[in-house]
């Protein structure tokens, strides 16, 4: 019996500490200090995994686009809880390998997301896609400043949890 509890009882950590395969095409990769991976210590995410975490929804005005869209995808907080991250910044890094650092408490307050969709439809490439660290900026003036303008990466294809 206590054989079998123990047995339980590593399978049950085992299984903690990794991801679902991704199935479809990569659109992420989240890398450092993470507890939970799907292969060689990063975790990968593909479209549909990316929408079984936690999602968010901001309409909003960017500086980048016209007039007012709604953007839809997973909260970075989400993705963060997913991984077991145990930083406190996001570095975020994009398709040209632009970069900046999120921190993550930002991002739990303002209700961050990582847009997948705008006004409904997948965010390609060349319109800020496939994914774009979004803040609700109409929501939070506050938001409105250089700083965080900056950290608005688009096009994102990993996050190294710092």
């Amino acid at each position: 019996m206590i054989a079998i509890l123990v047995a339980l009882v590593g399978m049950t950590s085992a299984q903690a500490s990794s991801l679902p395969t991704p199935r479809g095409e990569v659109m992420l990769t989240v890398s450092g200090d993470i507890a939970r991976t799907n292969g060689d210590g990063v975790a990968r995410f593909d479209r549909a995994m990316l929408r079984g975490l936690p999602q968010g929804t901001i309409v909003t005005h960017t500086p980048w686009t016209e007039g007012v869209s709604r953007f839809e995808g997973p909260l970075l907080s989400g993705l963060v809880d997913a991984v077991g991250g145990q930083g406190d910044s996001l570095h975020v890094v994009a398709l040209n390998d632009f970069a900046a650092d999120v921190p993550l408490s930002e991002a739990r307050d303002y209700g961050v997301i990582l847009a997948m969709r705008r006004d409904g439809e997948p965010m390609p490439v060349r319109e800020y896609g496939p994914l774009f660290v979004l803040y609700p900026f109409d929501d939070h003036p506050e938001l409105q400043t250089e700083a965080v303008r900056f950290r608005s990466v688009w096009q994102v294809s990993r996050i190294v949890v710092e």
